[in-house]
């Protein structure tokens, strides 16, 4: 029955019952070494955390599994994992859009929601965690996406961050042919989930949708065209350079600190990567950060974030919920902000100046946040995802026109969700 409710399901929060699940969650037990799974950690400072868990729990070790950085790599191994049954994997760290399909194949179990302090954590990350409106998973790690620029650049050029799309090609056209070796624009366009948040953006950002509330694709239009063309004509007139159609968050991130990119589409955790004061980056102290441009105004970010969820074949979950709950506690989620600049998801740290101070953008990362548009919520997300991804990249590869790739995702979106 959970398997019918197929791959990647993201609609969180359903007002109907889930078939072959439990209201009541399942008593979490077992005390002792557990094991936390997630992407590559580049920053370092989730050892740090783990090490101080460990130290304070010798009898109950954390040790960490790190999966490669690509997104779509990593939940293929956690899917395979729980297709075994192995108990290898304790908490994994899951993409927003992973979680309900965890949930719904029953390879998570459903958390006791009076162990959290919910109520602290913004609404929309808590929603992302939940299926059927049943607790699987718990938000450690929001995520929107912001625009990185060249402070120093605009500043000497006299023009300000741009608001639209327009505004920043005009920027772009004063400042990039000044500056050898610079290009305009780049975010993560390579066939993976994040050209399907970047296609998403874009839409948004032009008054189009994906897929409508109802569930009904709605992408050929004339608005989703016009965020698509947003992306192909940037190909074409070179505003985003070619080797940006390769790019990933992390091959984005290199460019942007070796002061290849004016602009760069990315999320909150380059923040502190692009200011190391190691020599790492040629860009520390030369650059901030604005709300995405969209085409007639500010433009709609993707809801992205993790979230902690415990597998369901493991062994010791009881040591598994107390890691969460620590991992998610203020003073953690402080101290991985402060470190990283990865976005918390406990609502107060956006409003404390210090912070603030210290990261300018968080007031308005947290708004963000809050009207961020969620990817299309459909229950074969996967075999969506990928649908977008082949439309998006054939376009901007100029294999086909933004109008018949369009059309052709309509029908196969409208193929994906009979029903």
């Amino acid at each position: 029955m959970a398997a019918a409710l197929a791959l990647g399901v993201s609609a969180c929060g359903s007002e109907t019952e889930s078939p072959g699940q439990s209201t009541a969650p399942p008593a979490l037990d077992g005390v002792g070494p557990i094991t936390l799974v997630t992407g590559k950690d580049t920053s370092g400072n989730l050892q740090n955390q783990l090490d101080g868990w460990n130290a304070a729990h010798p009898d109950q070790k954390v040790t960490l599994i790190e999966l490669p950085e690509d997104a779509d790599a990593q939940r293929q191994q956690m899917v395979q994992n729980a297709q075994t049954g192995s108990d290898t994997y304790t908490v994994l760290n899951l993409d927003v859009v992973w979680t309900a399909e965890f949930a719904a194949n029953q390879w998570v179990t459903q958390l006791p929601e009076s162990e959290f302090p919910l109520d602290k954590l913004l609404p929309a990350t808590v929603e992302t965690a939940k299926y059927f409106k049943r607790l699987y998973g718990i938000p450690v790690a929001s995520d929107g996406g912001l625009l990185y620029y060249r402070k120093d650049l605009l500043d000497a050029a006299g023009v300000q961050p741009p608001t639209t799309w327009a505004e920043l090609d005009a920027a772009c056209a004063k400042i990039v042919p000044a500056n050898p070796g610079l290009s305009c624009y780049a975010g993560q366009f390579e066939k993976y989930e994040g050209l399907t948040v970047n296609f998403s953006e874009a839409v948004n950002s032009a008054g189009g949708e994906v897929v409508g509330e109802d569930g009904k694709p709605v992408v050929n239009s004339e608005n989703a065209k016009k965020g698509l063309d947003f992306l192909v004509e940037g190909v074409k007139s070179g505003r985003i350079p070619q080797k940006a159609r390769t790019f990933k968050e992390e091959e984005g991130r290199r460019a942007f600190q070796a002061g290849e990119l004016l602009f760069h589409r990315q999320w909150p955790y380059q923040y502190a990567e692009a200011n190391a004061t190691d020599g790492s980056s040629a860009v520390a102290g030369k650059f901030a950060v604005a709300p995405l441009p969209g085409l007639d105004g500010l433009g709609a970010s993707t809801l992205g974030g993790h979230n902690y969820a415990i597998s369901s074949f493991a062994k010791n979950k009881k040591t598994a919920l107390d890691f969460i709950k620590h991992m998610v506690d203020e003073k953690q989620q402080r101290e991985n902000l402060e470190k990283t600049s990865i976005a918390p998801t406990w609502a107060s740290l956006y409003d404390e100046q210090a912070l603030i101070e210290k990261f300018p953008y968080l007031t308005e990362l947290k708004t963000s946040i809050e009207k961020a548009k969620k990817r299309p919520a459909v229950v074969k997300y996967q075999e969506v995802s990928s649908a977008i991804q082949e439309a998006a990249y054939s376009a901007m590869s100029g294999t086909t026109s933004s109008a018949d790739a369009l059309a052709k995702l309509q029908t196969r979106l409208e193929e994906l969700t009979k029903g």
